[in-house]
């Protein structure tokens, strides 16, 4: 008879405290893991979701070793459930595995009513493990959308995910309310330089790459913000001069804005452009009467006559051309002319030619003498008057002086020559 025992009687067993702890840690971390997570933005205003590190950190084993679990490096993947990327409106941030990651974005109407699932992975690269959450984005409507009057601000010294805090973007909010008083201000988009073509900037610590804010208001533009389109601010913009802006000292002290890239922009006069699209049919096709296929016997085709064409008129243009320049050559004065000058310069390079090779060339005195100095008489020439001296080399060597004579010496006298 086999026993089977669940748990063995001579271990110690768990108290009834410890295992309602113990469950209750088990039912808390499973509700983390698989718990959806609804918020609801409002279309045409900024939304921003922080994925915080240390709200993943409890999701994953302690470190086993001795040291501090809390900077692993963690990562997050986003992406709209079942598809491979996130919705065209929404952007992600992390710069570094040890710092917050950002969604972003700024949905539209479109969007309105429809509920977009987002998968978010969190991976920890110490251990290799992950934990996956769902962010439900469930957009609203608004009355206040869209805001007539939007304008988009350029500023230099700061970074997106620096201008994504709640703190910053408040401060900024807050300057550009005092200058424009609105009743209704929001903001509506935040996008990095890069997006825009800018350059990443070199690795200096006072250096960033830079963030375009777009706000919305309910009131038209102040005076401040007219200021840009004076002709005077133009004329210095186009000089890549700073401009003169009465309310810049406002924003100076944390925030550097480049005046000259601000855009003002009043949708009430913006001329709207519809897409006419053509109404969708029932995608079924007209009935036209039956359809009689060809039949199985087709009569062959005959391209000898598309050959002739295709050859004789190239061929009759072609005679065409030659009889006419051969009439013309041949046949004209103009022609004849033509011809007897050719002759006559061929006639002349032909004489050249000879002459060039008849001529002589005078040879160096340091070797040849001019004349015999004992008898008086005057030396040969060395080569005969058909040989050919346009490629007679300067100096002479043993082989050029084949046919040169030989110089009589002058002889000593007295008895003892012979």
């Amino acid at each position: 008879m086999i026993k089977c025992e669940l748990f063995p009687t001579t271990t110690t067993t768990m108290t009834a405290a410890a295992v309602a702890v113990w469950l209750s840690t088990v039912v808390t971390i499973l509700s983390r893991s698989h718990a959806d997570l609804n918020v609801y933005p409002s279309a045409g205003v900024l939304f921003v979701h922080v994925l915080e590190r240390e709200y993943f950190k409890g999701e994953f084993p302690p470190y086993p070793k001795s040291g501090d679990a809390s900077n692993d490096p963690i990562t997050f993947n986003t992406n709209l459930m079942g598809y491979p990327d996130r919705p065209g409106w929404l952007r992600y941030i992390q710069r570094t595995p040890h710092s917050d990651g950002v969604l972003y974005g700024s949905p539209t109407a479109e969007h309105v009513g429809k509920s977009t699932v987002i998968e978010i992975t969190a991976y920890n690269r110490r251990s290799f493990e992950t934990a996956r959450h769902n962010l439900v984005i469930n957009i609203m409507a608004t009355e206040e959308f869209p805001l007539p009057y939007q304008a988009e601000f350029y500023i230099r010294n700061m970074n997106v995910e620096e201008m994504l805090a709640s703190e910053v973007l408040g401060d900024f909010l807050g300057a550009v309310k005092n200058v424009w008083q609105p009743e209704r201000l929001n903001a509506i988009n935040i996008t990095s330089a890069l997006d825009r073509g800018g350059r990443v900037p070199l690795p200096i610590n006072d250096l960033k790459e830079g963030v375009y804010v777009m706000v919305g208001a309910d009131v038209s533009f102040s005076s401040c913000l007219r200021e840009v389109e004076n002709p005077h601010n133009q004329l210095r913009c186009s000089q890549e001069m700073e401009p003169v802006i009465s309310c810049d000292k406002k924003f100076r002290a944390q925030f550097h804005i480049d005046w000259c890239k601000i855009s003002l922009v009043d949708i009430n006069k913006v001329v709207p452009v519809y897409v006419t699209r053509p109404d969708p049919g029932s995608g079924v096709l007209p009935e036209i009467g039956e359809y009689n296929p060809p039949p199985e016997s087709l009569k062959s085709r005959d391209y000898f006559s598309d050959f002739i064409v295709t050859l004789a008129v190239p061929a009759a243009v072609a005679c065409v051309l030659f009889f006419i320049l051969g009439y013309t050559m041949c046949c004209r004065r103009e022609g004849v002319i033509q011809l007897v000058h050719h002759n006559s310069i061929q006639k002349s390079s032909k004489e050249l030619r000879s002459m060039s090779k008849n001529r002589e060339i005078s040879w160096p005195l340091s070797t040849l003498p001019v004349f015999n100095p004992v008898s008086g008489e005057v030396v040969p020439p060395i080569h005969p008057d058909n040989y050919e001296t346009t490629s007679m080399p300067l100096m002479q060597t043993q082989a050029n002086l084949q046919n040169q004579i030989t110089i009589p010496q002058q002889r000593p006298s007295g008895k003892w020559y012979s």
